[in-house]
C-alpha cells in the first residue's frame, strides 16, 4: 500500500490544544467492525461498551519531562529531547540547533553541562551532569506533541500522564489511557471488566511522519516494551472465560501483538521454547525492543477491540487502527468525526473498534 492511501484533511481548529477539565467527559465515536456502523456516544459510556470477563490492557509508562533548552558556547540555542535514558548518566536525544551538531560539543543547561559524544542514526549520544531520568524530570519541560502550539502550563506535567502513569521512560503520552479517572474505572470495575498492564515506552519517533511512499520501505522507529507473565495470564483466562481482549491504545495493541509473535517464535523453535516456561499460553512473557510496524493484512492474534484517538494523516498510527478495522471504514470514521467536530490527537476524543468479524 500507499502512503497517501491514508491521507485525509482535517481542519486546523479541531486539533485540541488543551484537555478538557473531567478526563471521562471526552466524546467517543464507536465503529462496529462487522457492520461498520458508526455511533456518536462518550467516554463515560464505555462500560456500556463492554461486558463482564471483558479485560482491558493499558500502557504503565510515565511520560517524562523530555525537552530541555541549552546554549552552544557560541552562543547559539539548542534544543534537548530526550529518546531514551541509557547506563549511567548518558542517554539518546534528538539535539535542534540552527546549525549542525558535531561531536564533542558542549551545550550549557539550566542543570549543567552535557556533552555530545557521537551520532546514533538519527540521534545523539549525550553525556549528562546526573542520571538521565532523573536530570530531565527536574530540569526538562512536559514534551507536549508539535501539533499543540503553546507553551506547557505547570497542569500539563499531571494531565499528560494517565491516572496509572508508574515506569518511567515515555516522551509522549499512551493518549488513550488519558480519558480514564477513577470515576470510570470504579464503573468498568462494577461492570466486571478486568485490567491488566504493558509497559511501551512512547518515542519521539511516534511524530515523525511516514517519508517514503511505498510503505514496505518504511523502516519502523523502535521502542522498548514489557509483557509480563501477569498480563499474559491474565489474557489467558479472558479467552477461557469467553471475554475479550480491549487494548487501550495503539501502544498496547504492538506490544501485545509483538508478544504473540515471539511466543508463536517459541512454539515453532524448540531452543527458544525451552528457554520459555509458558508455552501453553498465547503470548509469551516478553521485553526489548519493538519495531513492529502494522499495516492493513497483519494478523491480529490477541487484541478484539482497541480503545484509541485519531491520528495523524498517513501516521503509522493511523495505519495500525486501519489494519484493524479496515481501511475504508476508519477513514469514513474519520470524515464523520470531522463533520461533526470531534477533536483530534492527543488532548481530544476517542474511538472505540472492534476488529472486522469481531
Amino acid at each position: 500500500m500507499r502512503r497517501q492511501d491514508f491521507s485525509y484533511h482535517l481542519p486546523a481548529e479541531l486539533i485540541a490544544q488543551t484537555p478538557l477539565a473531567e478526563r471521562s467527559a471526552s466524546r467517543m465515536l464507536v465503529l462496529e467492525g462487522t457492520s461498520g456502523a458508526l455511533t456518536d456516544a462518550a467516554v463515560a459510556d464505555l462500560p456500556a461498551h463492554l461486558d463482564p470477563g471483558d479485560l482491558l490492557v493499558f500502557n504503565d509508562t510515565r511520560v517524562v519531562a523530555a525537552r530541555l533548552a541549552g546554549t552552544k558556547p557560541t552562543g547559539g540555542q539548542v534544543e534537548i529531547f530526550l529518546e531514551r535514558a541509557l547506563d549511567g548518566n548518558e542517554a539518546l536525544a534528538q539535539l535542534s540547533a540552527s546549525k549542525p551538531v558535531r561531536a564533542g560539543l558542549t551545550i550549557a543547561t539550566a542543570g549543567g553541562e552535557v556533552r555530545v559524544l557521537e551520532r546514533h542514526a538519527d540521534l545523539w549520544r549525550i553525556a549528562l551532569p546526573g542520571e538521565a531520568l532523573d536530570f530531565f524530570e527536574r530540569w526538562g519541560e512536559v514534551p507536549l506533541p508539535p501539533y499543540i502550539e503553546r507553551t506547557p502550563l505547570p497542569s500539563d506535567r499531571e494531565r499528560y500522564q494517565s491516572v496509572f502513569a508508574r515506569e518511567r521512560g515515555a516522551v509522549a503520552a499512551p493518549t488513550a489511557s488519558l480519558h480514564f479517572d477513577a470515576a470510570l474505572l470504579a464503573a468498568l470495575e462494577a461492570r466486571g471488566v478486568a485490567r491488566a498492564f504493558v509497559t511501551l515506552h512512547v518515542g519521539a519517533g511516534t511524530f515523525q511522519p511516514v517519508r517514503v511512499d511505498d510503505l514496505a520501505a518504511h523502516s519502523m522507529h523502535a521502542e522498548q516494551a514489557v509483557v509480563s507473565d501477569a498480563t499474559c495470564e491474565a489474557v489467558a483466562r479472558t479467552r477461557a472465560r469467553g471475554g475479550r481482549v480491549v487494548a487501550v491504545g495503539t501502544t498496547v495493541m504492538r506490544a501485545l501483538e509483538t508478544s504473540a509473535l515471539a511466543a508463536e517464535e517459541c512454539r515453532t523453535a524448540p531452543a527458544l521454547a525451552m528457554q520459555n516456561r509458558r508455552t501453553d499460553l498465547a503470548l509469551a512473557p516478553w521485553s526489548g525492543e519493538t519495531r513492529l510496524f502494522i499495516t492493513p493484512g497483519f494478523r491480529f492474534r490477541v487484541s478484539d477491540a482497541l480503545l484509541t484517538n485519531f491520528h495523524l494523516p498517513e501516521s503509522t498510527l493511523l495505519m495500525l487502527v486501519c489494519a484493524f478495522a479496515g481501511r475504508e471504514a476508519v477513514l469514513g470514521a474519520y470524515q464523520h468525526a470531522i463533520a461533526v467536530r470531534y477533536r483530534f490527537f492527543s488532548y481530544g476524543d476517542a474511538m472505540l473498534l472492534t476488529a472486522r468479524g469481531a
